[in-house]
């Protein structure tokens, strides 16, 4: 497309926005104030988490839709940037074992060295778990600390009564600090372990902080393809509950052991 013709193009995409909010585009008559409109927006919105027909005032955001689109941001910078509490770790009796990541700096900017440890952590996961085993079950922060803390609780003690219960041998779960997905390969390696399933927390975004995927493998390896990895996301209380996930992933995991694959 010539420069003469993308400049005729803009000239009137702009002259049609600017003749839809001369019209009141975007004011109450297309929001939920509208009371011709009203149930059918208040459906829609009670449907998603995510900001429709909020409405404006002037060119701007409402006051309310703003400070909460803030607030949310927020959350979800903090969940990224702060680290799991030590207080949670302690009560659920996981010993934290550190990726080759040095602090979240790194973590956030090396994502590689997220996916590997040390020779001192591998010792330490060796220590944790001296005998192979049929299945095991982490907790790592990934990307949102908020997500291991509001779910974490609930579903990692379901997940191992519920594998105990079928009759498997369950690995000693832990903490992985600064983990992404990958640490299961020298997990599974080090340990022994023939089912990995490591929960971690995921990219938060503006619906939610508190996300958590379930990452889950047969026979984890340096290497092995992406298609081999089995996932369940959207743990948390606005998606999948922990308690559900607990009990559907436990099912998971029991037929990944029978059936000696996972992935797609």
């Amino acid at each position: 497309m010539h420069q003469q013709d993308i400049q005729k193009l803009t000239e009137t995409i702009t002259k049609a926005v600017l003749a839809e909010i001369a019209r009141g585009a975007g004011t109450p008559a297309h929001t939920a104030d509208a009371p011709a409109t009203a149930p059918e927006i208040a459906r829609m919105q009670s449907s998603t988490p995510a900001r429709i027909a909020v409405g404006r005032a002037g060119a701007r955001l409402r006051t309310e839709s703003y400070l909460q689109l803030r607030a949310d941001h927020a959350a979800a910078r903090d969940a990224v940037l702060q680290d799991v509490d030590g207080d949670f770790l302690a009560r659920l009796g996981l010993e934290t074992v550190l990726t080759r990541c040095a602090d979240k700096d790194e973590f956030l900017t090396r994502p590689d060295l997220g996916r590997v440890f040390p020779a001192e952590s591998l010792a330490q996961l060796k220590a944790i778990n001296p005998e192979p085993c049929d299945v095991l079950v982490y907790l790592a922060d990934g990307l949102s600390s908020r997500a291991a803390e509001a779910n974490g609780e609930t579903i990692l003690p379901l997940l191992l009564e519920g594998l105990r219960g079928q009759g498997l041998k369950v690995g000693q779960p832990f903490f992985v600090a600064y983990g992404r997905v990958a640490t299961m390969e020298q997990v599974a390696q080090t340990v022994g372990a023939k089912v990995v399933c490591v929960l971690l927390g995921e990219r938060p975004g503006l619906g939610s902080a508190e996300s958590m995927s379930a990452y889950l493998a047969w026979n984890p390896r340096p290497g092995m393809p992406e298609s081999e990895r089995t996932v369940v996301s959207n743990i948390y209380a606005g998606g999948i509950n922990a308690a559900e996930a607990g009990a559907y992933l436990t099912d998971v995991l029991a037929r990944v052991y029978r059936e000696q694959k996972s992935g797609v």
